[in-house]
């Protein structure tokens, strides 16, 4: 089976949602995708197939407190806003297709990271509902910078905490052939928090949490390896950022999230005959 693995990494994702848009409009089909946080929030467009959204919104809504502030990570508790974001912007201002989504055959999964264990968790999600919805919130939660979200008996958070390129996992499922697309360079190397200790002490009720994020730059360069080895191998095609972008998680800068979608693009463009031919197995 044929699957898309989208790492997160908040508004660098706009660099994925690029690469996505370029694939819908060239009718390129997967049977299954596994999303990361930003991965997630922006990949659902892809099975929902509504190409420039991703862009539209985030740029139409840039300055918008409700959607990403200070204000209200103050007010609500979550820097980026849970029910406006995640709710009534897709339903009421942008709408999210939620009956394409459905009908649309391609399985999709998200990976969250469950606070108490440190562990990832992973949820298929087929319909396009409330829980949907709150499920992808969860995987792109950032610890401090959100609330955890209850679901299912879980208490959840950012699932790039605990598997931030879940390229093993999908192969584990039965997508052997995989198309990664990665919000950093080739060679880039997470290194530990800068700000660990602020962070330890904020989390303090987390002790498993904490711990995964203590290991989790030995747990991601880990995983770029692997899929720098599975590329090499020719089993997956991954489409990155030739250098770092400019934007950072955060960005109110429209311009500047042109830029990196927009980047996205032109790779996906110069490389579709060569992601063509990766996906029909040739």
């Amino acid at each position: 089976m044929t699957g898309l693995v989208l790492e997160g990494g908040a508004l660098r994702g706009l660099f994925s949602a690029g690469c996505l848009d370029v694939m819908i409009e060239h009718g390129i089909q997967f049977d299954g995708m596994i999303g990361v946080s930003a991965g997630a929030a922006f990949g659902c467009n892809y099975k929902s197939r509504q190409p420039g959204r991703v862009i539209r919104y985030n740029q139409r809504f840039a300055k918008d407190w409700r959607f990403c502030s200070l204000r209200s990570l103050l007010t609500t508790g979550d820097l980026f806003g849970a029910e406006f974001g995640y709710h009534y912007m897709p339903e009421k201002l942008d709408i999210f297709d939620a009956k394409a989504f459905e009908d649309n055959p391609m399985e999709f999964y998200v990976v969250c990271s469950d606070i108490d264990t440190g562990k990832p968790v992973y949820r298929k999600i087929m319909k396009g509902c409330y829980e949907a919805y709150e499920w992808i919130r969860a995987s792109a939660s950032m610890p401090v910078a959100a609330r955890p979200v209850e679901l299912e008996g879980y208490r959840l958070l950012d699932g790039g905490i605990t598997d931030s390129i879940p390229l093993k996992f999908f192969e584990g499922i039965g997508y052997t052939r995989n198309i990664v697309i990665e919000t950093q360079p080739r060679d880039y190397a997470k290194t530990p928090y800068r700000m660990f200790g602020l962070m330890k002490a904020a989390l303090h009720r987390y002790p498993a949490l904490v711990e995964a994020m203590r290991r989790r730059p030995q747990m991601y360069n880990a995983q770029k390896a692997y899929v720098r080895r599975q590329e090499a191998d020719g089993m997956v095609l991954v489409l990155r950022p030739e250098e770092k972008l400019k934007i950072g998680h955060i960005s109110h800068d429209p311009k500047e999230m042109m830029e990196a979608y927009q980047t996205g693009r032109n790779l996906a463009t110069r490389r579709l005959a060569e992601i063509k031919k990766f996906v029909n197995g040739k």
